[in-house]
Formats: C-alpha cells, structure tokens, sequence
C-alpha cells in the first residue's frame, strides 16, 4: 500500500509541480490539461482548458499528486490550507536546510529551520503557492539537543 497526498492548486498546479521536480529532485510522471480531456469533460472557461485534472510526481519511492480545482468543484479552494502538512524527513541536515529554504522562497516561514528539542534541524513553511510543509532531520541515535533546545 501506499498512501499519497493530493494537493489542489488554482491554475498553478504545473507551476507547482515543476518547482517541487527541481527543489526535490524529481520526476513529473502524468500532467493531463482538463483540455485533452475526453468528449463530455469540456470546461467552458478557456483559462482552464490548460489547468491540470492531474499531476504526478515520483520523488524516491514517494509521490505527490496534484489538479487544479476552480471554487464550483472544490469549495474553499481560495482559503488558506488547513489541517495538513507534506513532510520531507532526512538524516542530511544541510539537505534539509537546502529543502526549506527552497521551499520557502516567495512563502512563508512558520517556525524558522532550527535544532528543537527532537530534531538537529526541523522548520515548518507556507511556500509560495499556499501548500503547508515540515522539513524534519532525524536525530541519530547519538545525537542529543544542545543546551535551551
């Protein structure tokens, strides 16, 4: 089994997506338009005819999954997310700094990349496209936090 997190964007689902390929080395696998849908999945807007009704990106053996949604099919598309976070996890603290920063540029630091009182280094973000991330190391079994952690 495999459990993965579809995220819902606005028209910026490719945007998205081609930055996450890039930031976290790797691979959109399906970018399907809503325009190359089949006969009876129309939209009337031409705007949307380039949005995505799905994305698929490999990252490891992870994945994440993506479509942009106009408010008539997902309502409270244009509230903030809520009630989730997509979450890297690494034992490289210098990779996990290198994702954060990426991640956060053009967003939103919630609690800055730090050693807390589990982690060497861990931070949490809005980015630039309103997706909550955590970006975790995970402590070795020798590590312990420095002293006011």
């Amino acid at each position: 089994m495999k459990i993965v997190t579809s995220l819902s964007f606005q028209g910026q689902c490719r945007e998205a997506f081609e930055f996450y390929a890039k930031v976290l080395d790797g691979r959109i696998t399906a970018a399907f338009p809503y325009g190359d849908g089949p006969p009876g999945m129309e939209v009337s807007d031409p705007k949307q005819k380039d949005w995505l009704m799905h994305c698929w990106l490999d990252v490891g053996d992870q994945s994440l999954m993506g479509a942009d949604m106009a408010p008539e099919w997902a309502p409270n598309i244009d509230k903030p997310k809520n009630g989730f976070d997509v979450t890297l996890h690494t034992d490289d603290i210098d990779q996990a700094r290198r994702w954060f920063d990426a991640l956060a540029a053009g967003g939103k630091e919630v609690m800055p990349f730090a050693e807390t009182f589990w982690s060497p280094g861990f931070g949490s973000l809005v980015d630039r496209f309103g997706i909550p991330w955590m970006v975790n190391t995970n402590a070795g079994p020798d590590w312990k936090p420095t002293q006011g952690a």
